[in-house]
């Protein structure tokens, strides 16, 4: 494994409705759809909010994670978690997958008890090994039809894809880099679980993380290119989203239960954060079907 200089600008990028709609459960492409636009190459960009993990079936090239290289094989696995500043170079012709999932559809698949989240936030490249081979090709195909239970099933299979991942990241020595110390920031990840409904202020953060707000938000620029009150509010849409998508529950009871004392100012909120009110964005989401069949 190598330094490779970061000098190149990063982009935060979007791929399918990050800043508007939820997706599909998932996004399902081939490596080289998007590669093979670009030549083979993509230069340094981050996710805000979507968890990726590609597998190559032939061919290779070099990633770049986190400003170290990592050579590429076929049967390689990459995680590259959200917030994760990445770049590849592959090979001509290279073949394999790209499955992509939403925040909130991580949030509804993992279990926080289980521990998984803190693993697979490691970017890393691993050994694929047959069964996440066969998962990705059960998620492609269950993805490209329109079958009864479709939903359900990739949810299912995206779990176990992830699990997969975890347990490989767990267990084995994986070529990954070795990022620097990002203890407080994980620290403040679970803070902003913690008390979410209670909209503390950066400030509030800040002290129960003993440093100053200043340094929380360069910290958080420096981890996935955003301030800590923008964090704060994505996490908040985050919920709210997932709370439209996922329960029945009227708007006012939503606002009411993410800590809103007055629900019209929950809509203005969640409509400057998305375009949209959030009946909007319920209706919508029910007309694509998504997420319920």
């Amino acid at each position: 494994m190598d330094n490779v200089p970061t000098a190149l600008p990063v982009l935060s990028c979007n791929l399918f409705g990050e800043a508007g709609d939820l997706p599909d459960v998932v996004h399902c492409e081939t490596i080289e759809v998007r590669s093979k636009l670009h030549g083979w190459e993509l230069t340094p960009h981050r996710h805000a909010r979507l968890h990726q993990v590609l597998l190559i079936e032939s061919g290779g090239g070099r990633a770049t994670m986190e400003g170290h290289g990592l050579a590429l094989a076929p049967q390689t696995l990459i995680n590259v978690p959200m917030g994760s500043v990445h770049a590849f170079t592959f090979v001509p012709d290279t073949q394999g997958w790209v499955v992509t999932l939403a925040a909130e559809v991580i949030d509804e698949i993992l279990d926080p008890s289980e521990g998984l989240r803190p693993v697979l936030a490691r970017p890393a490249v691993l050994s694929a090994g047959t069964t996440a081979s066969m998962i990705m090709r059960q998620i492609f195909d269950e993805h490209a039809g329109r079958r009864f239970a479709r939903a359900q099933i990739l949810r299912s299979l995206s779990g176990v894809l992830l699990g997969e991942v975890a347990r490989r990241l767990s267990t084995d020595e994986p070529a990954r880099p070795k990022t620097t110390d990002n203890t407080i920031f994980r620290r403040f990840e679970a803070l902003l679980e913690e008390h979410l409904i209670e909209h503390w202020s950066v400030a509030d953060y800040a002290k129960a993380l003993s440093i100053t707000p200043t340094h929380l938000s360069r910290m958080t620029r420096a981890a996935i290119g955003q301030p800590a009150t923008r964090l704060i509010e994505e996490r908040m849409i985050r919920e709210a989203r997932r709370n439209l998508v996922y329960t029945n529950l009227p708007v006012s009871k939503i606002a009411y239960a993410l800590g809103y004392n007055d629900p019209a100012y929950f809509s203005r909120v969640f409509s400057q954060a998305t375009g949209m009110s959030p009946r909007e964005f319920r209706m919508r989401v029910e007309a694509q079907g998504a997420f319920h069949a």
